[in-house]
């Protein structure tokens, strides 16, 4: 290897101008921020935006691990980018308790352990799902199980049970061993690392090894599989809205998690005496099972080509599912049932409260601020190139659905109807009223469009069934007039619930309704 000039050239070229190239620079230099911040600071801010860095840092090179031109495009770069982040969070636990151990007490120790042993369990099941996921898309048949892929697969499998399996038996007898001895803690580490080391070696191995499915090279005959990686979808029909499937591993991983540690919430509050409202139980199981439909259902399987689907999954993301998951309180539910910590760390508990009550928070659960918000997703869903890019990149379009969840949610939050009297109720009505115009600016906007909404797009997929484009941009605009609907709707609760509260004294009283100071 020469290091002249025009070997820097070429190397300045691959690093800038292949997007290989490119994923390798953006790791090489946030692996440097996160190795400076990890010996810089130390305070619980520093250190969670350190620990956020490091995530993001594993994102770039886990979406290089398969061809965008290769079948199963968008699964597979989901499946590889979840794979590679719960395995490093797995692994980096273990090396925690290896350096910790030193300087720990027994009574630390343990439950360092039992901590570490629950991120483990999480870790595990992301591990375990993504990786059938990904076996699903490099896997055509079983006989393929046979190539020196499916071989290797198959090994990487065996160690990952034996992991599993060696997590269940010390989270139940070894732990409160640990703490009496080295022998047990290193048996515990050691035996782990070991069958990680195999696992590991076998992902390399697979890295290096051709899928059988990524040898077959799709067509791409038409513009719908040029953009999308597949045909264009059958005819949208009654049977396809209870039957078409696309699922998106990210939000089913989400709502899964969602839903089983909600449901153990419930019975640890009611195990303590605490009183849980079944509705509230509804509401929470019915919003991970909308969010699970609008990203893996028939929305999903039809929003590439259909842009009124697009617009009623913005809808259901932005409104209707933050409906349903504020009013079960899951910020509430959590702060109740999970132990505080005193030994002076931050556990869920913890950062929950903090979060809540952190000044961020207080400032974008004004109502001003939450309508602010929520009229920029608007925006950027009708005007901006960050809908190009959420039709163009899969990372993208788990860039949309986070940000319109989110806002959503504070928005919801921030229209609690008690002191509606006050000058911060006023406030509310204010922005209800002012946003209620702008949603149906921007879906009367939208139908009377003349130029159609990301053209290269919609207007190349070739559909010959349903509405033309512009038709079908149409109903997209009568989707957020939905949105426009509801809020008017909440404008009305909100009116009615003012003048209840403005009534005279000697009416008839008004119960209180308890307020929960978390979500």
């Amino acid at each position: 290897m020469s290091l002249s000039a025009e070997f820097g050239t070429q190397l300045g070229r691959f690093l800038l101008d292949t997007e290989l190239g490119r994923s390798w620079l953006i790791t090489a230099i946030l692996a440097s921020v996160v190795t400076v911040l990890a010996f810089a600071v130390r305070s619980y801010g520093a250190v969670l935006i350190t620990t956020v860095v490091a995530i993001i840092s594993l994102i770039p090179m886990a979406t290089q691990g398969h061809s965008g031109e290769l079948a199963n495009h968008d699964p597979a770069v989901m499946s590889l980018v979840l794979h590679v982040i719960s395995a490093a969070i797995w692994l980096g636990g273990l090396i925690l308790l290896v350096v910790a151990r030193p300087i720990s007490s027994p009574h630390e120790l343990e439950n360092l352990l039992r901590r570490c042993s629950t991120v483990a369990l999480i870790a595990f099941i992301g591990v375990a799902v993504s990786g059938y996921v990904r076996a699903l898309t490099a896997l055509g048949r079983w006989e393929e199980l046979a190539s020196p892929y499916g071989i290797i697969l198959l090994t990487k499998i065996g160690a990952l049970l034996v992991m599993g399996v060696l997590g269940a038996a010390y989270r139940r007898r070894l732990i409160a061993k640990a703490n009496g001895g080295r022998g047990a803690f290193w048996m515990i580490v050691g035996v782990e690392l070991g069958f990680m080391g195999i696992a590991s070696g076998a992902a390399a191995a697979l890295a290096r090894t051709a899928a059988p499915a990524d040898t077959i090279t799709l067509p791409q005959n038409t513009a719908a599989e040029i953009l999308t990686d597949a045909p264009v979808p059958v005819a949208l029909t009654l049977q396809r809205w209870f039957t078409a499937w696309s699922p998106d591993l990210l939000w089913v991983l989400v709502a899964g998690f969602g839903i089983v540690f909600y449901l153990v919430g419930v019975r640890r509050a009611r195990r303590r005496g605490y009183p849980w409202p079944a509705q509230r139980t509804i509401s929470w199981i019915a919003g991970m099972g909308a969010l699970l439909w609008t990203t893996s259902g028939p929305i999903a399987a039809y929003d590439d080509s259909l842009i009124s689907m697009r617009f009623l999954s913005f809808a259901l993301l932005s409104l209707a599912i933050p409906l349903l998951l504020v009013f079960a309180a899951p910020v509430t539910l959590a702060t109740l049932v999970t132990h505080p910590r005193d030994d002076g760390s931050r556990g869920p508990r913890e950062w929950l409260l903090w979060a809540a009550h952190s000044p961020l928070a207080r400032f974008t659960l004004r109502p001003v601020v939450a309508a602010a918000l929520f009229a920029t997703s608007l925006w950027l869903f009708h005007y901006s190139d960050l809908f190009r890019w959420s039709l163009y990149d899969q990372l993208g379009a788990e860039w949309m659905i986070s940000q319109l969840l989110v806002t959503g949610c504070l928005f919801v939050r921030s229209l609690s109807p008690n002191a509606s009297t006050t000058p911060e109720g006023r406030w509310r009505l204010a922005s209800l009223t002012a946003l209620t115009g702008v949603a149906a600016f921007f879906g009367i906007a939208t139908i009377t469009r003349s130029d159609l909404i990301v053209a290269e797009w919609f207007g190349a997929m070739g559909r010959t069934w349903g509405p033309t484009p512009l038709r079908d941009q149409a109903l997209a605009g009568a989707a957020t007039l939905m949105i426009a609907g509801a809020l008017a709707i909440l404008t009305g609760i909100s009116v009615l619930h003012t003048k209840r509260n403005n009534r005279p004294t000697g009416s008839t009283p008004v119960p209180v309704v308890r307020k929960d100071p978390h979500l």
